[in-house]
């Protein structure tokens, strides 16, 4: 995991994409996650939102459009799986959230920049 900064209320840092799952410890089981790609290779630079209340693995995404529409894409979409999930580990140290394996966001060897609210 790269490097942290913790405001108490606010933890950033950064993983590398596995295009598994990735457990991200904060600290605290957070309310709201922001996740970005900024190293995408398909240069569509995903983001990826999740807020409290969503189910697991949900989240509002984000990727830039390239085209006049001629691909069908869209600019932002509900997620029902891939997404961002809570989790709750087995000390407080352990809690935080979990990066799905969304195809465009969690790629072998990219960088996911994150930011948990909590």
């Amino acid at each position: 995991m790269g490097k942290q900064f913790d405001s108490n209320n606010l933890v950033t840092g950064s993983v590398t994409g596995t295009g598994a799952a990735i457990n991200v410890s904060v600290g605290f089981i957070p309310r709201k996650v922001k996740v970005y790609n900024p190293n995408d290779a398909g240069a569509l630079f995903p983001i990826i939102e999740w807020v409290k209340g969503m189910a697991a693995g949900n989240g509002f995404k984000y990727i830039k459009i390239v085209d006049s529409g001629a691909t069908g894409g869209v600019s932002s979409t509900y997620i029902a799986a891939n997404g961002i999930s809570e989790y709750a580990g087995n000390s407080s140290y352990a809690q935080g959230f979990t990066i799905g394996a969304d195809a465009d966001m969690n790629v072998v060897g990219e960088d996911i920049i994150f930011e948990a609210w909590r």
